[in-house]
């Protein structure tokens, strides 16, 4: 697409829907929302992006493949199901800090739990978009 309204609000519309995705993996522990949800709107952030400037502009805007971001997010995931197990409790027990973080709250392994679910959504939904790009 050649719009340059397109283009134009797409460079302010990524990093807005960007930060919206973080904020509703981070209130996911409270309210509807988190990973998975997260992911997906960080996802449409970059489909917005490749659908105004192309496929390579957008690449060029991750540092890495979305690929990397699937086994890293499942590491994360897993890392913090197994965590609990260490001091003795069982698999996906939630861990919290006893003192409340400003703005965050109260942080436990369900955040990185939610965090790896954000990453693996994020890589496999760019992965699988980038590569029907590639092919038509």
């Amino acid at each position: 697409m050649n719009s340059i309204i397109l283009r134009t609000a797409s460079a302010y519309l990524l990093p807005l829907l960007l930060l919206f995705s973080i904020f509703i993996l981070l209130r996911g522990h409270y309210e509807p929302g988190g990973g998975f949800v997260g992911g997906l709107t960080a996802a449409i952030a970059f489909v917005l992006h490749l659908i105004a400037n192309g496929l390579q502009k957008t690449r060029s805007l991750l540092r890495y493949h979305p690929g990397v971001f699937i086994p890293t997010g499942l590491l994360l995931s897993f890392a913090s199901g197994v965590a609990p197990m260490f001091v003795g409790r069982p698999f996906m027990t939630g861990l919290w800090l006893s003192e409340p973080i400003p703005v965050l709250g109260t942080i436990g392994s369900s955040l990185f739990f939610d965090v790896g679910v954000y990453l693996v959504v994020l890589g496999v939904t760019l992965t699988i978009l980038f590569t029907i790009v590639e092919n038509t």
